[in-house]
This record gives C-alpha cells, sequence and structure tokens, in this order.
C-alpha cells in the first residue's frame, strides 16, 4: 500500500491515464492549496496510483510463483505522494502522454526494490 494513497478509493481504476495527464491535474491541484483534497480530481489521482500499485501487486503474485519476480518490495511499500510525484516528473515531456500511471507505478517498484543478485 502507497502511504498517503489509502485503500478507501475505487479499487477498479487501474492506472490507466496517462502521466502527462496526471502531472496537469496534479498541478492544478497544488495551485489550489488546502483546497486541493476536498476536489474530485484528488480522489482521481488518488486512485489511479492506488489501482495501479494493486495491479502491479497482483501481477508480481505471478511473478513470484514463478520465481521470477520483476522486484523485491516488501510487504507494505513505504512510497508516498512525493516518491510518486518525482517518478511521474522522471519521464522526458515528449514520453509522459504514452507513459500510463501503470507503467510509472510499476517503474517506481522497479526502480526502489530491486531483487537483489540481479
Amino acid at each position: 500500500m502507497l502511504a498517503g494513497f489509502g485503500p478507501g478509493v475505487a479499487a477498479a481504476q487501474t492506472g490507466a491515464m496517462s502521466v502527462a495527464t496526471f502531472l496537469a491535474k496534479a498541478d492544478a491541484l497544488r495551485a489550489r492549496g488546502p483546497f486541493a483534497l476536498m476536489s474530485a480530481d484528488y480522489k482521481l489521482l488518488k486512485a489511479e496510483v492506488t489501482g495501479a500499485a494493486q495491479a502491479y501487486r497482483a501481477r508480481l503474485k505471478g511473478e513470484q510463483a514463478a520465481g521470477r519476480p520483476s522486484s523485491c518490495p516488501p510487504p507494505k511499500a513505504p512510497f508516498n505522494s512525493d516518491d510518486v510525484m518525482a517518478q511521474m516528473r522522471s519521464y522526458p515531456p515528449a514520453s509522459r502522454g504514452q507513459t500510463s500511471v501503470a507503467t510509472a507505478v510499476a517503474d517506481l517498484f522497479l526502480a526502489r526494490y530491486p531483487c537483489k543478485g540481479r
């Protein structure tokens, strides 16, 4: 579970939103200050990241069962919104429109929790 991205959001979200859209919405929310927490877009972004993390964890279980995990995170990976935003901003602007939130979250797991010996 991502710290700051709780389970109370729609688990059906899969992180299909593009990184470009995510960042545009996040930047607009940041400009609203504390009022952003009451926005529907805040909940939407939270759901995107939570759904993407849940989808990655489900994929990872299958990889682990096959003996080929793509990453080796602890049971509760301590990511926060700053970690997620830094990951989103790490993509070149030209590729953000073609990169999904699901890919960005998976890449965050891969970068943060590589399996030892690989």
